[in-house]
């Protein structure tokens, strides 16, 4: 009953309500949620010995539409330029670090960060298979599965400071099986094309396309790490070189959108060749300095805002099986060439549970926005939301996997726990 328009009845109480803030500022809001976050995860590690960062995505959990509904997805789309600029800076980081070197050095090695990617992908597609879910979309799917990400392990390895070759070796994996599942991704549009008249006189297109992607995106990254070392060498100020590299960063990942290119693929060629040119001269602060940290808070909260079990109790088992298969995938690609690669059995266990963080980064530097149904044609719906579910779930406990595997079972992070203590 409504008492507008009414006389004779006493105004009621208003009810309380959380503040809606998605309809105030959206600077605002999202400031209020941060220093919450920041707060909030800085008390649950020092009770519970919980990561940073998963404190700043629970904290953007409950303030999603699953929790408090402080905040909707729908209010990130304004800030993935800026989101997206938080996924360069941890990505360039990753270059800087890879040493490509070394799988010369060790082709063994070279075979298992491709093994490890196969074995999960092949897992995961089976049993979605299995499941009753369409082919091409558990292709798809499992592609996204086998992938790490790269966000997730960058900011854990800040965050634990492993010292050994299961962490070079967890950097290293994670960064190709994101760049085979993005070649994926480009060409599902392809793949979605299978049994159609049109496929013979498209597939050259798409090739053609794709070979301009890698050879576009590898020589944008030459060209950003050869700028960097220029624009370094003319600039005598040591504490502007962070500044520099953000601005190398917003530079080639901006190029690399608007020409159609991978800025996956550019940002660690341009990562990698800096290293090359520069050699010790290039000190990446962690998180490209203070910037880059409050960047990095946003874009963990992000994932917690983006966190979903929409659909969860009709695809429950579907999730369960792909978290399993995948776990279980990695786990035998990395064992098969565990030895002939120099790995322990130790080592080998804790670099299979450090690999576990799904990664949905190789979707979202291929989307416009937050919205994979639209990016994506042809890919089942169920299937996408149990894709969905899982990598929310294994995103949200990634730190806690890193943190079992790179501490607990690999041993790499005395010098960490030395310091805590």
């Amino acid at each position: 009953m409504t008492t507008t328009g009414t006389t004779g009845i006493l105004p009621q109480a208003p009810a309380f309500n959380w503040p809606d803030l998605h309809q105030l500022d959206p600077v605002l809001g999202l400031a209020a949620v941060m220093l919450i976050a920041v707060v909030a995860a800085s008390i649950l590690h020092r009770l519970l010995k919980l990561p940073r960062l998963t404190g700043y995505m629970l904290v953007g959990a409950l303030a999603s539409p699953l929790g408090l509904g402080l905040l909707r997805p729908d209010d990130l789309t304004g800030w993935k330029p800026i989101i997206d600029l938080a996924i360069a800076a941890l990505v360039f980081e990753l270059g800087s670090r890879l040493r490509p070197r070394w799988l010369i050095d060790n082709p063994w090695l070279a075979a298992s960060c491709v093994l490890e990617g196969l074995c999960a992908a092949l897992a995961v597609g089976a049993v979605l298979v299995w499941l009753g879910a369409p082919l091409l979309s558990a292709v798809l799917a499992a592609t996204v599965a086998a992938s790490t990400s790269p966000i997730i392990v960058m900011a854990a390895v800040h965050e634990l400071r492993p010292r050994g070759q299961v962490g070079e070796r967890l950097l290293m994996m994670c960064a190709i099986n994101s760049l085979l599942a993005m070649l994926v991704l480009k060409l599902w549009p392809l793949l979605a094309m299978a049994g159609q008249e049109s496929l013979a006189s498209d597939a050259m297109t798409w090739v053609a396309s794709a070979l301009f992607v890698i050879c576009g995106s590898f020589l944008l990254g030459l060209l950003g790490g050869w700028i960097l070392d220029r624009a370094t060498r003319l600039s005598d100020q040591r504490s502007g070189t962070p500044v520099l590299q953000i601005a190398l960063v917003m530079l080639a990942s901006t190029l690399a959108s608007n020409w159609g290119l991978s800025p996956l693929l550019t940002l660690l060629v341009a990562g990698m060749t800096a290293r090359a040119l520069m050699g010790h001269r290039l000190t990446v602060e962690p998180y490209l300095g203070s910037a880059g940290a409050a960047l990095t808070v946003l874009l963990f909260i992000s994932l917690g805002v983006l966190f979903t079990l929409e659909g969860v109790h009709m695809v429950w088992p579907w999730v369960i099986a792909l978290i399993a298969a995948r776990l279980v995938g990695k786990g035998v690609g990395v064992a098969l060439l565990a030895r002939p690669s120099g790995l322990g059995w130790r080592q080998a266990a804790g670099l299979t549970l450090a690999l576990q963080p799904m990664g949905s980064l190789a979707v979202l530097l291929v989307a416009d926005n937050f919205r994979w149904s639209e990016q994506l044609p042809g890919f089942d719906l169920g299937v996408m939301q149990a894709l969905l579910v899982a990598a929310a779930v294994m995103q949200l406990t990634g730190p806690l996997w890193l943190n079992l595997g790179l501490r607990r079972v690999a041993g790499e992070c005395q010098e960490e726990t030395a310091h805590a203590a």
